[in-house]
């Protein structure tokens, strides 16, 4: 089992900056991609972006390419989400998640593991 656990949400104003951290934990060795989902109330879990654990391939939502950027740290067995330009719609709760293949990362249903999310408002 491999345990994720999200820190750095809060409230920013529009266009602000946040980073989002997710520290992976248990049977880290069998990871190969990580994602990052968002929430809002009254929505759907929504696709944001998704990395490979070894060799750090990208793949981002329309909706966020240009002002997010997902990495990670292989070392310290955390993923980062580096928001930038952040936009009142913008504003849920962000889950990390991960899974041994990397096969349609778009989908929620693709991965095994779930943190328990952390809130993000942009509100002026």
């Amino acid at each position: 089992q491999v345990q994720l656990v999200e820190s750095g949400g809060g409230l920013v104003q529009p266009g602000g900056s946040l980073r989002l951290s997710c520290a992976a934990s248990g049977r880290t060795f069998s990871i190969y991609v990580m994602g990052w989902f968002r929430q809002a109330p009254g929505k759907e879990r929504e696709f944001v972006a998704a990395i490979t654990w070894i060799d750090g391939v990208t793949y981002y939502a329309d909706s966020v390419k240009g002002r997010f950027t997902i990495s990670r740290d292989n070392a310290k067995n955390t993923v980062y989400l580096q928001m930038n330009s952040l936009k009142p719609e913008d504003t849920a709760v962000y889950y990390c998640a991960s899974d041994r293949i990397w096969r349609n990362v778009w989908r929620a249903e693709s991965y095994g593991s779930w943190g328990q999310g952390t809130q993000v408002t942009v509100s002026s």
